[in-house]
C-alpha cells in the first residue's frame, strides 16, 4: 500500500511544482497559490498516511499512533484547502471572498483542533499502521475522531460536487472539462473512499468484520480520486499555455528551411540563455533575426526574378498567393547567394516588400519558410538575375 500512495504523492507534488515553476508570478496570483497548496497538502496526505511513514513517525515521537492525528489533521487541511481553491477559482467580490475563506479556515481549524484532543483522551496504546480506523472503531475518544475526519471529509467532497454541478451550467471548454474531472474524482472519493470507510466502521460497531474495505479498497481509491480533482484544478491552468508551447516549437521548426537560408547575413545578437529557454523565446528570437536578415537582403531583391517565377507558377495553375510565395521564395533563395558571393547589390534597389512584413505574427514567415523548402532556385531563375542584373548594371 505504500508504494501506491507513495507515487500518488509524487505525482501530486509534481503537477505543484509545474504550476510554481515561476515563483514571482506565482505568489502574485491567489489561485495559483490556492491550487499549489491544495495539490501539496494533498500529497503530504499520501505520504503521511503511507503504514512506512507512520511506522517512521511514531518511532521518532514515542507515541504510539501518532501519525493518525497527524495524517487526519493533514486531511482536514486538504478538505478545506479545496474549497478555498474553488471559491478562489469562482471568484467575485474580493471582500466576500476573504469572509467566506476565512470561514472556512475557522471551521476546519476548530475540526483539527477537536481532532488532536480527541486522540490525546483516548487509549490507543497498540501501534496499528494499515487498520487503525476499523481497529480502534470501538474505543472512546478514538470512535469519535474517527467519525470526525470522515464527515469534515465528506462534507467538503459534498460541497465541492455541489459547486462544481452548479458551475458546470455555466461554463464550457476546458473548464468545463476541469469540472467534470473534479466531480468524477469526488464521486470516486465518496463511493470508494468514504464509503469504503464508513460501512468497514459500522461492520466493526456490528460485531462483524470488513476490514478489507478500509485497508484494501479505500486507499488506491483515495489516490485515483485525488489524482482526478489535481487534474481537474491543473487542466484548465497548463493545457493552454502547453498548447502554446507546442505551436511555439512547431513554428520554430517549420522556420528552420528558410533561417537555414538567410542566417549568414543576420547580425542579430543572440540573447543570453540556451536550451532552457521557453519555446515562446526561442521562437521569438528566431523571428527577429530572420527579419533582420530580411532587412539585409532586400537590397539584393530582383524583381526580374520573382516576376518571372510569379508568372510561371500562374501558368503552372497555382493560385495567386501560392505564386507570390514561390516567387519571393526564388526571389530571396537569389539574394541570399548573391550576399554569400559578396556581389554588389541592385541599382536601382527594389522596393518590393516581402507578405511575411505585411503580416504581424509568424504565419507569414512560416509560408515563406514552406515555399523556400518546396521551391529552390531554378537555373531558369537565375539566369533571369543575370540578365536583369546585367540591366541594371548598364541602365
Amino acid at each position: 500500500m505504500s508504494l501506491v500512495v507513495y507515487l500518488a504523492a509524487a505525482l501530486l507534488a509534481l503537477a505543484a511544482a509545474v504550476l510554481f515553476r515561476r515563483p514571482r508570478a506565482t505568489t502574485r496570483n491567489p489561485l495559483t497559490v490556492s491550487t499549489c497548496m491544495s495539490i501539496t497538502l494533498g500529497a503530504l496526505v499520501f505520504v503521511c498516511s503511507a503504514p512506512m511513514t507512520l511506522a517512521v513517525v511514531n518511532d521518532l515521537t514515542g507515541v504510539p499512533n501518532f501519525g493518525a492525528p497527524l495524517t487526519y489533521g493533514l486531511l482536514s487541511a486538504y478538505s478545506c484547502s479545496l474549497l478555498i481553491l474553488l471559491i478562489h477559482w469562482r471568484g467575485g467580490p474580493p471582500e466576500r471572498v476573504r469572509r467566506t475563506v476565512l470561514r472556512c479556515v475557522t471551521a476546519y481549524g476548530a475540526l483539527i483542533v477537536v481532532i488532536v484532543v480527541l486522540f490525546v483522551h483516548a487509549d490507543a496504546d497498540v501501534e496499528r499502521l494499515a487498520d487503525l480506523d476499523t481497529y480502534y472503531a470501538t474505543t472512546p475518544f478514538m470512535r469519535e475522531m474517527t467519525v470526525l475526519y470522515l464527515v469534515g471529509h465528506g462534507v467538503a467532497t459534498v460541497v465541492m460536487c455541489a459547486l462544481c454541478l452548479k458551475w458546470l451550467r455555466e461554463v464550457t471548454g476546458l473548464l468545463r472539462t476541469g469540472l467534470l474531472l473534479i466531480m468524477a474524482g469526488s464521486a470516486v472519493d465518496l463511493v470508494g473512499f468514504q464509503l469504503a470507510k464508513y460501512t468497514a466502521v459500522a461492520a466493526r460497531w456490528a460485531g462483524g468484520d470488513l476490514d478489507f474495505l478500509s485497508t484494501s479498497l479505500a486507499p488506491p481509491m483515495a489516490s485515483l480520486a485525488a489524482l482526478l480533482c489535481s487534474a481537474g484544478f491543473t487542466l484548465p491552468r497548463l493545457l493552454p499555455p502547453a498548447r502554446a508551447h507546442w505551436r511555439c516549437l512547431g513554428d520554430h521548426r517549420r522556420l528552420r528551411p528558410l533561417w537555414t537560408r538567410v542566417r549568414s547575413v543576420s547580425v542579430a545578437p543572440r540573447p543570453p540563455g540556451g536550451w532552457w529557454q521557453s519555446p515562446r523565446q526561442r521562437l521569438h528570437w528566431r523571428e527577429v533575426a530572420i527579419h533582420d536578415a530580411l532587412l539585409a537582403l532586400a537590397p539584393y531583391f530582383d524583381d526580374g526574378v520573382r516576376e518571372r517565377v510569379r508568372d510561371s507558377a500562374v501558368r503552372a495553375g497555382r493560385s495567386a498567393h501560392e505564386a507570390r510565395m514561390t516567387a519571393e521564395a526564388a526571389m530571396l533563395t537569389d539574394a541570399a547567394r548573391r550576399a554569400a558571393a559578396r556581389e554588389q547589390p541592385l541599382e536601382p534597389p527594389s522596393t518590393y516588400r516581402l507578405y511575411a512584413t505585411e503580416v504581424s505574427d509568424s504565419s507569414g514567415l512560416v509560408e515563406l519558410a514552406h515555399a523556400v523548402r518546396q521551391s529552390p532556385v531554378s537555373d531558369t531563375a537565375r539566369e533571369g538575375t543575370v540578365r536583369t542584373s546585367h540591366g541594371f548594371n548598364h541602365g
